[in-house]
């Protein structure tokens, strides 16, 4: 069924004035437009970042949204996008490398925003004040600051925001070890711990000219001027999404200026569902104090890398948080991927491809309530298809105007943790946090990377 999405005044008018003519047809070709009216009610589309993800991600909403236009600062990428997303289907969208451009277009509903991390809270940000609802790859931050930003600005506008923090719509193994810590099936959590991977070194990596193809500056946008650099792999097609060694496009996680690395990439999902858990059982979220140990690919002085022409996130590193009930969250780049819930009652171990443990294995004789899944989804119709049935989520959320099933408030208290864990260890030292002040305890030069500095032009205007 189509769905009954709000539209722009001028769509709304385009369509009025096609209902108005059709009482003058025949009984056909009145169905015939009927049909085209509930075609054109599906919700229009903007896409900045038309990479790998927003190229990939966007297959999944094909048929629930007509894409009208597509920004991104690589030539390759936006043409790509336009010519081959929806099977061609939108080769007359418009395409852009400005964002602005789309946030101008009455005619759009949604916007989509999967750019490098660096980007995400600014155009967010602009889209909610434009109007638009939002589907925005995970994290929403590079800063604590960011989230705070979002949160005011999502509360004065009422706009829909879904994270892309999928695992929450995969199958239903994440949101069944949720409902089983809900259900009291493994008593009072004690630990649970999240594998999610390190990064990576590179070596030094030599300023090299920008291609013509790429508007550095704007991919830059709020981040530091820096020099493009880039290693040419002449076995890459630097139409295709990797290009090589770089400080652009799929290698931008292991630089700071615009990702948190491997912590904020896995940590967004894996924590995610950690703390998902912890609330789900009845415990506390509120992080008081978070610790431990990581190595970087270079030296850091200050919390910064001495060295900014290669790569430089955490290649590994386990850190643990404390919440204020005693319970502990850890964060490791080692060990299998997924994520451990040791409780009072048992432990069960969820990932991408399986969900074990003891009590897994009692629910063939005592399953869940009937509701425990409808609970956990907050009402909500249950999606069990990773990617696609995560837009039909956000699709639904927008015509009902509810809250989706990621919603910016608890992406934001696990990526705030993850932040957190990147400052300490960056500084190499504990921090105990005041999650009402939301600032570290005692630690000036720590709480300076709360926030960050944004390049003249391109500023946070919240």
């Amino acid at each position: 069924m189509a769905l009954n999405f709000t539209p722009s005044r001028r769509r709304f008018l385009g369509q009025t004035a096609a209902l108005a003519s059709a009482t003058a047809l025949t009984s056909a070709t009145s169905t015939s437009i009927a049909a085209t009216a509930s075609a054109n009610d599906r919700p229009a589309l903007g896409l900045v970042g038309a990479g790998r993800m927003g190229h990939n991600h966007m297959r999944f909403a094909k048929g629930m949204c007509d894409l009208v236009a597509v920004c991104d600062v690589d030539t390759n990428h936006r043409e790509k996008a336009i010519n081959k997303i929806f099977d061609g289907d939108a080769k007359n969208a418009k395409g852009f490398v400005d964002y602005r451009n789309i946030l101008d277009m009455d005619e759009i509903d949604v916007v989509y925003i999967a750019t490098p991390d660096h980007w995400h809270a600014k155009i967010l940000i602009e889209a909610m004040r434009a109007g638009k609802d939002v589907y925005c790859e995970k994290p929403l931050t590079l800063t604590i600051d960011e989230g705070k930003q979002i949160r005011k600005v999502q509360k004065e506008t009422g706009r829909i925001v879904q994270v892309g923090t999928m695992q929450r719509s995969f199958l239903d193994l994440f949101v069944k070890a949720v409902a089983m810590a809900g259900d009291g099936r493994l008593g009072q959590i004690t630990r649970a711990t999240v594998a999610i991977g390190g990064g990576g070194g590179s070596g030094p990596i030599p300023v090299h000219a920008i291609p013509e193809w790429l508007d550095w500056n704007q991919w830059l946008g709020p981040a530091p001027e820096s020099p493009f650099r880039w290693i040419p792999d002449s076995s890459l097609d630097p139409n295709d999404w990797v290009i090589g060694k770089t400080n652009c496009h799929q290698t931008f996680r292991s630089w700071l200026d615009y990702s948190g690395g491997s912590m904020t990439d896995w940590g967004a999902h894996h924590v995610d569902i950690a703390m998902w858990s912890l609330r789900q059982a009845g415990q506390s979220d509120t992080v008081v104090s978070v610790g431990g140990e990581a190595k970087f690919p270079v030296p850091f002085e200050n919390g910064f890398p001495t060295r900014t022409d290669q790569y430089h996130t955490a290649t590994s590193f386990s850190m643990t948080a404390t919440m204020s009930d005693g319970a502990e969250l850890v964060i490791n780049s080692g060990g299998r991927n997924g994520v451990l819930l040791e409780g009072t009652k048992g432990r069960i171990f969820v990932s991408r491809g399986d969900l074990t443990g003891k009590p897994v294995e009692d629910l063939a004789d005592t399953p869940l309530p009937a509701d425990a899944i409808a609970k956990t989804y907050k009402g909500l119709p249950t999606p069990f298809n990773q990617h696609k049935n995560h837009w039909a989520n956000f699709f639904h959320c927008t015509r009902e105007r509810i809250e989706p099933i990621s919603d910016v408030t608890s992406h934001l208290r696990a990526i705030d943790l993850c932040h957190l864990a990147n400052i300490s260890a960056r500084f190499d030292r504990p921090m105990k946090w005041d999650a009402n002040k939301e600032e570290i305890i005692g630690d000036d030069q720590a709480n300076a990377l709360l926030s960050r500095e944004y390049r003249k032009g391109f500023e946070i205007q919240g």
